[in-house]
């Protein structure tokens, strides 16, 4: 019994020495530092709710909220006076200027406009019908064409036409002269003179006219003419052409000739003159080639069949027609 209590009596006096060298090393050992204890968490343990974070701070806090400048008066934006200040330098309309140099490419511009922009010269000489035609006076013959010289926007125009009986004198021809200058895409202003070297006695007439391509592909032309007497002609016409096949195709053509007076030396007399029609057939041998047959009809109005009568000449009449068309 007395080895039991002396046994008991050591075992509790082992945590009391423990607790008597707490927080000191022993000899010989180093004792390892204390956990700190955790963090507590943001939220409360015992409701699971969220704790209330604080407020977050103003972002306009510390700035002047002062009234705007209008309210108070004060002049801004446009309201403000002018001042004194260099405008700035003009941008150059070309940026490879600033590289090559004005001069340099100025003169590229201007090669550039003449070959490719419209500048370059060209020359051309249509006939647009040289035929015979049928009728009650034996027949006759007609020409009408142009040439002309120049680039896309300005030319120089030379144009004429006539006729004549097969077995008599010509009877009319007249040649133009014309500066052509382009007024948009399809048409073209035109002004010169003109010259009648029949009927007699001759004639000369400034010309104003116009020339161009209409809606619906029809080429039309129209033209006053102011003699050196005073005397005042038009003339008006038009033609389609109208492709049956590539190389098929059927003209109608439409000519109407006016005068504001009468003119007793050439037989003319006022207002409608003489009109003419026709439908022509042309095959295309090649572009620059194409033989025709169609028919004309012609006639005089008014004071001019008058004269024509009383002169013995034709009034008009209709006729089948052969002539080759061309240019070059």
């Amino acid at each position: 019994m007395k080895h039991v209590l002396t046994l008991l009596a050591g075992i509790a006096a082992v945590p009391a020495a423990a607790q008597d060298h707490a927080g000191h090393a022993m000899p010989g050992m180093t004792m390892p530092a204390a956990p700190e204890p955790p963090a507590k968490p943001a939220t409360d343990p015992r409701a699971g709710h969220v704790m209330p974070q604080a407020p977050a701070a103003d972002p306009h806090a510390g700035h002047d909220m002062a009234a705007p400048p209008e309210s108070t008066g004060e002049k801004t934006g446009t309201d403000l006076p002018a001042g004194d200040a260099p405008a700035p330098p003009v941008p150059m309309p070309h940026y490879a200027d600033r590289i090559w140099g004005g001069p340099a490419m100025a003169r590229a511009r201007q090669t550039m406009m003449v070959e490719e922009g419209g500048g370059q010269t060209f020359a051309q000489l249509v006939v647009d019908m040289a035929e015979i035609q049928t009728g009650d006076d034996g027949g006759s013959y007609r020409w009408e064409g142009e040439g002309w010289w120049g680039g896309d926007i300005n030319r120089l125009v030379v144009k004429s036409e006539g006729e004549g009986a097969l077995r008599d004198r010509l009877d009319s021809a007249e040649v133009q002269a014309l500066y052509s200058r382009a007024i948009g895409p399809y048409f073209n202003l035109q002004a010169g003179v003109r010259h009648d070297i029949r009927p007699t006695p001759t004639r000369s007439f400034a010309v104003v006219g116009i020339e161009g391509l209409a809606p619906y592909w029809f080429e039309v032309e129209a033209a006053a003419f102011l003699s050196t007497k005073g005397e005042l002609l038009a003339r008006v016409e038009g033609y389609y052409d109208q492709r049956l096949t590539q190389r098929l195709i059927v003209q109608p053509r439409v000519e109407l000739n006016l005068s504001a007076q009468d003119i007793r030396a050439t037989d003319t007399g006022s207002g409608l003159t003489t009109a003419e029609a026709g439908l022509r057939l042309r095959y295309e041998v090649a572009r620059e080639f194409a033989p025709y047959v169609g028919v004309h009809w012609e006639r005089s109005f008014g004071d001019t069949r008058r004269f024509a009568r009383a002169a013995g000449d034709g009034t008009g009449g209709i006729g089948v027609v052969a002539g080759i068309r061309a240019w070059f």
